[in-house]
């Protein structure tokens, strides 16, 4: 695999890049979340795209203006088409061969990629996107979360056994049980635009959910339930952080780029 880093025009703004090399038609463009850089936290979207390139596919990765090594000013991931339009196209001019191109983005990134209605890109990899109209809203998980997790420990004889023998704050399970009983919130109107952008793209669609994520168990109590494109990892964090977790990412990535 070989690794190089460029630059690329956006709005009069030069945006940095990385791309890893490969030798397939179909390449993945990486749309990192937050504030992050294109390596992500930990290099874990380096690794990823080392990964993702070793089974022969190209992977670019980039800053977007204002973060990291681009020039610009950051304006978050509601205004970021023109940068995910702009790094879409510098990827196929990087890769004249690539036939198709996948879009992945993780929290935000998945987000921005449902707002500007997956342009000029052939799929999308939407990993535990964030709904949240603000950052305070994120601090309790929804109510149907909340009743899953105690199902869960109800089928669990250890936490029956804590539960009798006093070894679980009655306060504190009261507070989350009459939390469990609410009715779920109405789709917040970023969730909304963010659906109906989806609803425009007509390419493939792969939605990843991080089951212990509160990102994403917010995102799947708004969302269709049955919907065939939602894919959970069983026990998995936000950043995918565990080993088995991210054998899981990497697996979902391969087989949505390998879908024909």
């Amino acid at each position: 695999m070989t690794r190089r880093h460029f630059a690329f025009d956006c709005a009069g703004s030069a945006l940095t890049a990385t791309l890893d090399e490969g030798s397939s038609a179909t390449g993945l463009l990486m749309v990192t979340g937050g504030n992050e850089t294109r390596a992500g936290a930990f290099s874990s979207q380096a690794r990823l795209a080392a990964a993702v390139a070793g089974a022969g596919h190209p992977v670019m990765r980039f800053d977007r203006r204002g973060v990291g090594d681009s020039e610009g000013v950051n304006m978050g991931f509601r205004n970021e088409a023109g940068d995910i339009t702009a790094a879409g196209e510098a990827f196929r001019a990087q890769c004249p061969a690539l036939g198709r191109v996948f879009a992945f983005g993780n929290c935000d990134s998945a987000s921005a990629l449902m707002l500007s209605a997956g342009e000029g890109f052939n799929g999308l990899i939407l990993s535990n996107p964030w709904t949240y109209e603000d950052e305070q809203a994120e601090a309790a998980p929804p109510p149907a979360a909340i009743r899953a997790r105690y199902a869960a420990k109800l089928r669990n004889p250890r936490e029956l056994l804590r539960l009798l023998t006093g070894k679980v704050n009655l306060r504190d399970l009261a507070g989350s049980l009459r939390h469990a009983s609410k009715a779920a919130a109405p789709p917040s109107s970023l969730a909304e635009a963010m659906a109906a952008g989806l609803a425009r793209f007509d390419g493939a669609v792969r939605i990843l959910v991080a089951e212990r994520d509160r990102t994403g168990q917010a995102f799947v109590a708004g969302w269709n339930a049955r919907d065939q494109r939602l894919h959970t990892c069983p026990g998995a964090d936000h950043a995918y952080s565990d080993d088995a977790s991210r054998e899981w990412l990497l697996a979902q990535i391969l087989a949505a780029l390998a879908d024909e």
